[in-house]
């Protein structure tokens, strides 16, 4: 896709993710129907599918040719990343939004015949929006944003999924002992917004698509690396364990899989 149209899609997305981030705002703090999913910490409430329901109306509305993924099921059953797909998380990390009404991020990403175009990571309570793709490079609000210093892992700090550090899941307590320090932050937007900017120098969790898909995008448009946990590539329509971070990093990361 060509630079202008990128440049077009991006105003449109900034629009939409503005409005929906106004609307959460100015609802947070009424009484939430909150509904469990998976578990007793996996949380859904009415913002979350409201948010979702305008996001992809407003794509569907423009680009009605395109799929959408989206966490709360009101996108389409993509079986095949052919095409033109959208990735749609209207509010990553929900449990901070009930719990701190803090901390948590809205997320959109396009990706064409599986390649990378567009993604944009918002963290609403900061109005911090991080979006870009190959095409037009990585901007935070209105800088462009220069590719992290590859850091080794042992001079940074690590992102990790708290249960996975805790039952040190694939290795992931013996990577994050082996960094500055770890971080637990509760949002994967969070997070990759973290990295982006150089703050960590790699995060790794379990992820389902729509907790990935803008974060690469933006990250393999700095240099960083998305991956699996062993280094095989991520399969968007699939969930399951996510790593970014450098090639440095990787190195040390990948000693630790391998013994």
């Amino acid at each position: 896709m060509e630079e202008k149209a990128v440049r077009a899609i991006n105003t449109l997305a900034l629009k939409w993710m503005d409005e929906a981030a106004t609307n959460i705002k100015q609802h947070m703090n009424e009484q939430l129907n909150i509904q469990t999913k998976s578990g007793r910490t996996d949380l859904v409430t009415n913002l979350d599918k409201e948010t979702e329901r305008f996001l992809v109306s407003q794509i569907q509305a423009t680009f009605p040719a395109d799929q959408i993924i989206s966490e709360e099921g009101f996108g389409d059953q993509v079986t095949s990343m052919t095409g033109r797909v959208w990735f749609v998380d209207p509010i990553d990390g929900t449990i901070n939004f009930v719990k701190q009404r803090d901390n948590f991020a809205m997320m959109l990403a396009l990706y064409e015949d599986g390649r990378p175009v567009y993604g944009n990571i918002l963290a609403v309570m900061d109005n911090r929006f991080i979006f870009g793709g190959p095409q037009m490079g990585v901007y935070l609000n209105d800088h462009l944003l220069p590719a992290p210093d590859a850091q080794p892992l042992a001079k940074g700090l690590f992102g990790v999924n708290g249960p996975m550090f805790a039952r040190n899941i694939d290795h992931v307590q013996e990577i994050g002992l082996a960094s500055s320090g770890t971080r637990i932050l509760g949002s994967a937007g969070i997070e990759f917004q973290q990295v982006l900017l150089g703050n960590e120098v790699g995060y790794i969790s379990h992820l389902a698509p729509w907790d990935m898909a803008a974060g690469r995008v933006l990250a393999e448009s700095l240099n960083l690396l998305v991956t699996r946990i062993d280094g095989s590539p991520v399969d968007m329509l699939k969930s399951g364990t996510v790593l970014v971070t450098n090639k440095n990093a990787l190195q040390t990361i990948e000693e630790f899989q391998n013994n």
